[in-house]
């Protein structure tokens, strides 16, 4: 008989990592999903017949009656059924805590508002490079409790958001980093206070605190064992930095010169920063120096983050369909923007999540040619950016492309970084980076006249 009855809100992906998980144990599970329409709704009840499915309106008396809820990133604290069943005292968690309170090998979690996706990547290809077996996911590719099918790996290295780390509560890092925090989510999160305290949490009983010292943000507030900090400027004494040496710019350990930033394939400062932050945890983990170089040398960074597609007549073209808050914006902008002869042609624009766009003024006018707009939120984006350069707007990505190319010059590069997420009219980032990358492309390839 079951004594246990446990609700999954929520049926995206991580949401039914959660179900296929929690489906091997034995509780009475229900699974409950917002979308009236939930697509492949009677494929999953075929494969999960013990389990009771509801969709639509979500009945806030069924949560009243569960044992512990586990809801999905993408779903908000403060639905009324969940704000009830908290002070009900009904547990709401969400899937790291479960997979915390199983996983047998040490976990490292990273987060930020930006590139927390890069670094988590680049720390996996560290491990990996010594001689390590390591299983990589969480809010990146495969989702927490899909790991615990593979075999026990020598650690486990989680992308964490701030969605996932407020309902999380077990957590014992190894290493834990924040790299950066900006203005991100607050049509969730209401104030920028609530985003730094999720954030914050990821500190909580670590071993060892990686934080970025031109941040405060990143700051732990909790005192942990040992703490380990990167930044864009010169290190102190067990600090990673940048060291200038006969002209030339130096990953560095305090005084020790590790790699020049020519060896990088992932460009520009905000990148150069990435690489220190995973120095700085490889180090917390002892790995050996050399692994950590090598991996560095051959990362060419993930796709949609300041990808570079390709240069013609000395123009450049870059995706960074990724860049969906203005804090990533302003990261682009200005590590590319510092490396050039030329200005950045900028394509912007998207759902805004109530962000403040005026961040981007600055950089914009700093680096910036041209600015093209198109998406919902883009006359706010104009209206932020008024006074500032030239601002055009288009209907589509495709005409954004032909407009970019055409009022290019030599030594340009035309960035697509949006500043905003992409749900108004792509099904996400992924696809509007590769509908713009399509556009590049055929611009090139194609007898299309720039307009």
């Amino acid at each position: 008989m079951y004594t246990n009855k446990t609700i999954i809100l929520g049926l995206g992906k991580t949401g039914l990592s959660c179900l296929h998980y929690l489906a091997k144990q034995d509780i009475s599970l229900i699974a409950v999903d917002t979308r009236e329409n939930f697509p492949d709704l009677q494929k999953i009840q075929k494969e999960f017949p013990a389990v009771a499915f509801y969709v639509g309106e979500i009945d806030e008396k069924l949560f009243l009656q569960a044992t512990e809820i586990v809801v999905s990133p993408g779903l908000s604290l403060e639905i009324p059924a969940i704000v009830k069943a908290k002070q009900a005292g009904i547990p709401v968690i969400g899937d790291i805590e479960l997979f915390l309170r199983v996983a047998k090998a040490p976990v490292i979690g990273i987060t930020g508002t930006n590139a927390k996706g890069t670094v988590t990547t680049l720390v996996g290809e560290m491990l990996a490079q010594a001689g390590k077996r390591v299983l990589v996911g969480g809010n990146i590719g495969t989702p927490a409790l899909d790991l615990l099918i593979e075999n026990i790996p020598d650690y486990y290295v989680l992308e964490l958001s701030s969605f996932q780390l407020e309902t999380t509560y077990s957590l014992q890092l190894i290493a834990a980093a924040i790299l950066n925090v900006s203005e991100d989510h607050l049509d969730r999160h209401g104030t920028m206070t609530n985003y730094m305290a999720a954030k914050w949490r990821i500190y909580q009983n670590c071993q060892t605190a990686i934080y970025n010292r031109d941040d405060e943000a990143t700051v732990p507030l909790e005192s942990a064992s040992r703490k380990i900090t990167f930044g864009l400027t010169a290190p102190g004494a067990d600090e990673f930095g940048l060291l200038e040496i006969k002209g030339e710019t130096w990953l560095s350990i305090a005084e020790q010169a590790l790699l020049n930033t020519n060896e990088l394939r992932i460009k520009g400062r905000h990148n150069w920063s990435n690489a220190l932050a995973a120095l700085a945890i490889g180090t917390a983990l002892n790995l050996p120096v050399p692994s950590m170089l090598q991996a560095l040398r051959i990362f060419k960074g993930l796709p949609h983050r300041c990808e570079w597609i390709l240069e013609q007549d000395n123009i450049a073209w870059y995706d960074d369909s990724k860049g969906t808050n203005v804090g990533s914006t302003v990261a682009a902008i200005q590590g590319i923007g510092g490396t050039l002869t030329g200005k950045i042609i900028l394509i912007a624009g998207g759902l805004g999540k109530g962000a403040d766009f005026a961040p981007l003024r600055d950089p914009v006018n700093s680096y910036v040619r041209q600015v093209i707009l198109l998406g919902q939120d883009a006359p706010l984006l104009a209206t932020a950016l008024a006074d500032t350069v030239s601002i055009s707007h288009v209907k589509n990505l495709e005409e954004a492309v032909l407009y970019a190319r055409r009022i290019a010059q030599s030594g340009d590069v035309i960035l697509l970084s949006p500043a905003c997420a992409s749900w108004d009219m792509f099904r996400d980032y992924a696809e509007r980076g590769d509908i713009f990358k399509a556009a590049v492309s055929n611009l090139y390839h194609s007898n299309l006249e720039v307009i």
